[in-house]
C-alpha cells in the first residue's frame, strides 16, 4: 500500500473517540463486603503505591506510567509506551 493512501485511512479514525483507562489497582470482595461498603471506606488494592499504573485504550493496555498531582487533579506521566521503550 502506498504511503497517500495510508494516510488517507489513518486520517478516517483519527477523530474516533475512545475510551482511555488508568487502572491503579484492583481488589476481590464479596457481594456481602460489597453491599457492606460505606462512604469513608478504604479497600486495599492488589498493587503496590511504587509499581507504575496502566494506562489502557478501549480495555487494551498501551503503556504504563506514574501518578502526578497538577493543580487539583490527577495526571499520569507516561512513562512506557507498550513495544516501545523510553
Amino acid at each position: 500500500m502506498n504511503t497517500a493512501i495510508e494516510s488517507q485511512n489513518l486520517q478516517l479514525v483519527l477523530d474516533v473517540k475512545v475510551d482511555l483507562t488508568v487502572r491503579i489497582g484492583s481488589t476481590r470482595l464479596t457481594m456481602r463486603d460489597v453491599m457492606a461498603l460505606t462512604a469513608g471506606t478504604v479497600l486495599q488494592l492488589s498493587q503496590e503505591a511504587t509499581e507504575p499504573v496502566g494506562l489502557y485504550v478501549n480495555d487494551k493496555l498501551i503503556g504504563r506510567g506514574e501518578v502526578v498531582v497538577v493543580e487539583d487533579n490527577f495526571g499520569i506521566k507516561i512513562t512506557q509506551l507498550i513495544g516501545e521503550d523510553l
